[in-house]
């Protein structure tokens, strides 16, 4: 009886140890899983506090495009306000360069009754409250806004959200109907085709410009020291550590290098473990810009938060990404086509990241890396540009009828550079005319800029009209009258095959040769100052150079540019040297696009500037086309006299007799470069010449004989 008594007791006993491991299990399954939710873990909160985050996180989660904003402010057109700073208020460095780059951008606008859309001036980029940058009462200043109206149409900035242990994506305010431009946004959270995922940047992100990417044209073959790097910190509690603590299981030291380090943090020691010291001292071997620039793949696993620094610096590096963060909504990815720059992985299947990597063949790393730093300078390298893009994806939203495709965002030269107002065909863009097997007409038209009065038949403008008008390939010719005195009869003017149109200009500015007018039906355009001397042979060779590269500029005077350093500022020279960086519009073939380009990509201070000084708008036209391309002008042959010929027209109304003309075309150089953030302009010491160009053969063999015969 004893020993049954015993058997009952002991199979009771084992039963509550069973039912309390059972328990312990589901426990731990829970915390394991709140780690993963932004709104369990909790603990310290009272239901009020819980409620009020859900609603705040979660509150206009449906919101789309149709239905929280007024499309109804956007009808004369996309622009742009920015609120001033509050009395009292700062703002961050990060921030101020946000508010800069859409001050400075095409769409801002000083008329809040004007404005389609609306930016804060209240700091919204980091919303941890253990932050020295938090802002406080933030709710009460955005609804204290005359405007707000719940954040319909406004637009807010987010870098950093959620604080301590749990990093929500709260931002403790409501932001109502505002579309949410985040960085390290969840998926569950983001609103599709509403808010916007962008890239977490550092506050020494360059406000301009940007620093180039590292690939270059040189690196053969395409794969590199490394296989697979990482070098950051390794969190030992709280969410974010579990994927970070398990990569020593795919480092192998050789070609394969994932270095963390748990030193870091006030308490770090009291939370260390048995690897700690191990994984420390191997830390500090290794330079990690050393790891970054010579490795094929750049490990981005998740931290605190979903996004990292890492990514935006596997980028610039030329080194493809490999994205271990489930649920990031990856920047710009409602654009972007991520799958040809990065390598989007699952923390869960961590162990499979080497194989993976280890099977990408030469050709698809090659690949994988140019488009890297084809997204890294078009979208990313500056703040500018990543403030761009996010106004420019919410613009194609509101006019979705006009707006770019996948193709335009995610090929050179880059969405910002592919104005959709001009057309949403790319086959019309000079830049995809290989990748869509397509090739410019074969026609051109003839624009010349008229600003001396038409008194003889003996006139240069005169012999060049009938020059011009020779040519198998003028389709028309368009005269644009710039000058003060009246237009003159039509028959004046010569008698020509093909059809003449006289523009009367408006303004009668230096901008306005390069308006894209609607009468402008070819792809190609010949732009020519009146006094310029060409032949028909000329003309027709700078054509069919013209055709094969019809994204750039191909013409004749060349000029260029270079750094003075006793100055520490750009110089302009018209010497004649074995290389140059601009050819001049004076006598100049390029696609009419870039008509359209430099009307209403350019901001209206430098067009302003232009037609001040009467000057330097060829130079701004080869900017914008450098700047568009990555790539030089190209020169072609010319005959002896020109350079002579132009240094004979110093008659009073040339303005290349005027003294202050090259002085001038400095300070343009440098306020041109000043609003680019860089110097576009590219040195080339290619001139195509025509076949058997100077060969000592029969002139009766060459086909364009008048150039080498002048």
């Amino acid at each position: 009886m004893q020993a049954k008594k015993r058997y009952l007791v002991v199979s009771l006993g084992a039963c509550l140890l069973l039912v309390a491991y059972l328990w312990g299990l589901q426990i731990g399954e829970f915390h394991h899983q709140n780690h993963h939710h932004p709104l369990l873990h909790h603990q310290h909160t009272s239901p009020r506090e819980r409620r009020e985050i859900r609603n705040n996180i979660y509150k206009s989660r449906r919101c789309r495009m149709d239905t929280c904003f007024d499309f109804s402010r956007c009808q004369r057109g996309f622009k742009v306000y920015v609120y001033p700073l509050l009395k009292g208020e700062t703002v961050s460095e990060s921030y101020q360069k946000i508010l800069t780059a859409v001050e400075d951008s095409r769409f801002h606008t000083t008329d809040v009754n004007e404005a389609c859309l609306y930016v804060l001036g209240i700091d919204t980029l980091d919303r941890d409250q253990l932050s020295s940058q938090y802002i406080h009462n933030v709710k009460a200043k955005v609804q204290s806004l005359p405007t707000w109206n719940d954040g319909r149409n406004h637009l807010i900035f987010n870098l950093y959200s959620g604080t301590w242990p749990y990093y929500t994506e709260e931002l403790g305010f409501d932001i109502g109907q505002a579309i949410l431009a985040k960085a390290s946004i969840d998926m569950d959270n983001f609103r599709p085709h509403f808010d916007v995922s962008i890239p977490l940047f550092s506050k020494d992100h360059s406000q301009k410009g940007g620093d180039k990417g590292y690939l270059t044209l040189k690196i053969v073959p395409p794969s590199r020291k490394y296989l697979l790097v990482f070098k950051g910190k390794r969190y030992l509690t709280g969410i974010g550590s579990e994927t970070r603590n398990a990569l020593y299981h795919i480092h192998n030291g050789e070609d394969i290098i994932l270095l963390t380090t748990c030193k870091h943090g006030k308490d770090w020691e009291k939370h260390k473990d048995a690897r700690c010291d191990r994984d420390n001292e191997e830390y500090s071997k290794f330079d990690y810009q050393e790891l970054l620039h010579n490795s094929s793949f750049c490990l981005v696993p998740r931290g605190r938060r979903l996004g990292s620094f890492r990514f935006l610096e596997a980028l610039q590096a030329a080194c493809i990404p490999v994205i271990l963060s489930n649920g990031w909504e990856l920047p710009f990815s409602e654009i972007i086509d991520w799958s040809k720059a990065a390598v989007i992985g699952d923390e869960r299947l961590l162990l499979q990241v080497s194989s993976i990597t280890r099977s990408v063949d030469h050709d698809k790393i090659l690949a994988l890396r140019q488009q890297t730093q084809f997204l890294w300078d078009a979208y990313f390298s500056s703040v500018s540009k990543i403030v761009l893009t996010t106004l420019e994806i919410i613009q194609d939203r509101i006019n979705s009828h006009i707006s770019r495709n996948k193709l335009m965002w995610n090929s050179l030269p880059g969405g910002l550079y592919v104005l959709p107002q001009f057309s949403t065909d790319a086959a019309v863009f000079p830049f995809y005319y290989s990748s869509l097997g397509k090739s410019p007409s074969q026609e051109f038209t003839a624009v010349i800029q008229a600003v001396t009065p038409l008194q003889s038949q003996l006139q240069p403008v005169v012999k060049l009209i009938i020059a011009v008008a020779k040519s198998k390939f003028c389709a028309q010719i368009i005269v644009l009258w710039n000058c003060d005195k009246p237009l003159p009869p039509k028959s004046k003017w010569p008698s020509t095959t093909v059809p003449i149109t006289v523009i009367e200009g408006e303004r009668k500015t230096m901008s306005s040769r390069f308006s894209p007018h609607d009468v402008i039906l070819t792809d190609a355009v010949l732009s020519l100052d009146e006094d310029s001397v060409l032949s028909t042979n000329e003309v027709d060779f700078a054509f069919i150079v013209w055709h094969s590269f019809p994204d750039r500029i191909v013409g004749y005077p060349a000029r260029s540019h270079y750094w003075d350093s006793s100055k520490s500022r750009w110089g302009y020279t018209s010497k004649w040297t074995n290389q140059y960086s601009m050819v001049l519009t004076g006598a100049a073939f390029y696609h009419r696009y870039y008509h359209y380009l430099y009307t209403h990509y350019l901001p209206a201070s430098l067009l302003t500037m232009v037609d001040q000084m009467a000057n330097c708008e060829d130079i701004l036209m080869n900017f914008l086309v450098s700047a568009v391309t990555k790539l030089p002008p190209i020169k072609v042959t010319q005959k002896k006299q020109y350079k002579e010929t132009m240094m004979q027209q110093g008659s009073k109304t040339s303005r290349w007799a005027d003294p202050d003309h090259f002085a001038q075309r400095q300070t343009c150089m440098n306020s041109f470069s000043s609003w680019f953030g860089f110097m576009p302009l590219l040195h080339s010491q290619m001139r195509l010449d025509p076949v058997l160009f100077k060969d000592q053969v029969s002139i009766l063999r060459k086909k364009y004989r008048d150039i080498e015969r002048l």
